[in-house]
């Protein structure tokens, strides 16, 4: 069995946490802690869209900027392939500096450089709260968007925790978008506690910390003794993460999968729908959230260890993109986030019934182990990838446009 040894990411106690569910519970406190911020706002995410939300961060931004806060904000160039010269001069005019991480132009209108973007989605208002989650400032994750609007989480943090998210971030600013030199302060810094709860920050890159947030997760899924509540939009983990769930199944304890039913890439349901069979033999428990796209990354074990973020458990997060989870150990937290997930799995989930699933035909002796081998060996044969040296390029209007641009309305 696989040593993961320590963790070299502490735990910090003395934290106040808070579960934001979709759009309408995220956009709320990030739009109130960019208002109150009186000093400093670090925002990564990996969309930015010119729709409502966008243009409302904007706004805000730009508000605080004129009051002199410092304001960074970093997109993903792959996510957020284009702004307007009016969206652009409003940030530049007002001093709001929006880096794009890694751009690239299109070529014959197909954005390339699919790999290794940045997927975090953090903000930290005055190095004193944080957000941390999977959900992008965009339009598609508030409800009135309509059937596509997507179900996702974030969580909310104060205390010490916060100081490492926020060297994180001026890290990640000071090493072109990648973060990969930061190292968590052994002493958290003079934070005032604001709770109880002890939180963990644990980012992932391309470098020391490849396999720092599935480390975490199966870490937590060996310890487990009762239960493990597992909600993942594109889940196709690797295949000793699958062993451990197996493992963890046939010890006795109660094993949950969420998984997308109507996703908003349908290759996703056809990769995770290929392990259904192993998993369900194992006596796992599989649900398909068939409501509206499913875009969570949440997990929950026993009764006192959660995690909320931005990584899939799928190649692209576990393998190549830079993504960022917080790890939660709150009885109250885990209770408020297993309530959550129980109401989607009564209301809004399909069970996957055992026998509807086809079972393995003659030749599946054969190609399962080609199956298991190619999600073994995945991590190191996505390293072979074409790889570069990542830019950040802080974004400016065209130089015509320069200053002809209004802050939209």
């Amino acid at each position: 069995m696989r040593n993961f040894g320590a963790s070299e990411f502490p735990w910090r106690g003395g934290n106040r946490v808070a579960l934001l569910e979709n759009g309408e519970e995220f956009f709320m406190r990030a739009f109130a802690l960019i208002d109150a911020a009186q000093r400093e706002i670090l925002i990564e995410t990996f969309i930015l869209f010119e729709d409502k939300i966008g243009l409302e961060l904007h706004r805000r931004l730009i508000a605080a900027a004129r009051r002199g806060v410092r304001v960074e904000l970093t997109v993903d160039g792959y996510g957020s392939p284009h702004f307007s010269p009016e969206f652009l001069a409003g940030f530049t005019d007002a001093g709001v500096r929006l880096r794009l991480f890694d751009p690239h132009p299109r070529w014959l209108g197909v954005r390339l450089h699919a790999f290794r973007r940045m997927h975090r989605k953090l903000l930290v208002a005055d190095a004193r709260v944080a957000l941390v989650g999977g959900i992008n400032f965009s339009a598609d994750h508030v409800r009135d968007f309509g059937a596509e609007a997507k179900q996702d989480y974030a969580v909310e943090v104060e205390g010490p925790a916060v100081a490492d998210i926020h060297d994180f971030l001026r890290a990640a600013l000071a090493s072109q978008g990648v973060g990969n030199a930061w190292r968590p302060a052994r002493q958290a810094e003079s934070v005032a506690q604001a709770g109880a709860t002890d939180v963990m920050f644990v980012p992932r890159d391309n470098h020391r910390r490849r396999g720092s947030i599935e480390r975490e997760y199966r870490r937590a899924i060996r310890a487990a003794r009762r239960e493990i509540l597992l909600a993942n939009a594109y889940f196709f983990p690797g295949y000793g993460f699958l062993r451990d769930l197996r493992h963890a199944a046939r010890r006795g304890v109660k094993v949950t999968l969420i998984f997308q039913g109507e996703p908003d890439m349908q290759v996703a349901l056809v990769a995770a729908r290929t392990l259904y069979r192993y998993l369900i033999e194992a006596g796992v428990q599989l649900h398909e959230y068939c409501e509206r796209p499913f875009h969570g990354k949440v997990a929950l074990v026993d009764d006192d260890w959660a995690t909320v973020g931005s990584s899939n458990l799928d190649p692209l997060s576990l393998s190549l993109n830079l993504e960022a989870n917080v790890f939660i150990r709150d009885p109250s937290f885990v209770a408020e986030l297993r309530n959550n997930l129980q109401h989607l799995l009564q209301h809004h989930c399909q069970s996957v019934d055992p026998a509807q699933v086809p079972r393995g035909r003659f030749w599946h002796v054969l190609t399962r182990p080609l199956l298991f081998h190619v999600l073994r060996r995945f991590p190191d044969w996505a390293g072979w990838l074409p790889a570069h040296t990542p830019r950040v390029a802080l974004a400016k209007p065209p130089p015509d446009e320069a200053g002809a641009g209004t802050t939209p309305p």
